[in-house]
């Protein structure tokens, strides 16, 4: 993204913008590294891979976990930004953390054991730049089923600006999703 670094005023005055902004039906609006970015609802195998995840995660992991679809997350911003605040198309949270009940809109990511997004209209956001503001903002994995290019990649160890570590499968292979979850994601049905 060519956005550059704003002055405290204005990083202000865009996050207090962006908090009240009421953003039309059928799309969603995030505030990633001082870019607003707005997206369409999604399509339906995007919601299909989702749909795939969750429900192995109920069934194969043995930590019992809560899942939130479209939950905004406020991040730990990049130097000379407002504070990112993006909505991830899964968290994943303990249960027993109880992250989810009583949240507001924007919530912090500290519990969050997981976030995972499906590529859709701007790919390279999610391969990028949503992956910089998840690792900073110290979310523990990261899990992305690129569709374009059919692979599914898990990012774990985050550090200041990224992750340093990932795992990646070929869409129909196996990918070990590690503690809390702990089990062979099956990605053949992302076909």
């Amino acid at each position: 993204m060519g956005a550059m670094a704003q002055d405290p005023i204005t990083q202000k005055l865009l996050l207090d913008w962006f908090v009240d902004l009421d953003t039309p039906e059928g799309l969603r609006a995030e505030l990633i590294e001082g870019d607003l970015v707005v997206t369409p609802v999604p399509d339906g195998h995007h919601e299909h891979c989702i749909s795939r995840i969750v429900g192995q995660i109920h069934r194969r992991s043995p930590t019992d976990t809560q899942f939130s679809g479209n939950k905004g997350v406020k991040l730990k911003c990049a130097d000379g930004y407002p504070q990112d605040h993006v909505i991830p198309d899964g968290t994943f949270a303990r249960k027993e953390l109880r992250l989810f009940r009583g949240a507001e809109p924007w919530m912090p990511g500290d519990g969050v054991s997981m976030v995972l997004e499906v590529t859709s209209s701007r790919p390279q956001v999610d391969r990028e730049i949503k992956r910089r503001c998840y690792a900073r903002g110290g979310i523990p994995l990261y899990l992305l089923v690129d569709r374009e290019t059919a692979w599914t990649t898990l990012f774990s160890a985050p550090a200041t600006a990224d992750y340093r570590t990932l795992c990646s499968a070929a869409f129909g292979e196996r990918l070990f999703i590690p503690e809390p979850f702990a089990f062979d994601l099956d990605t053949s049905d992302f076909l």
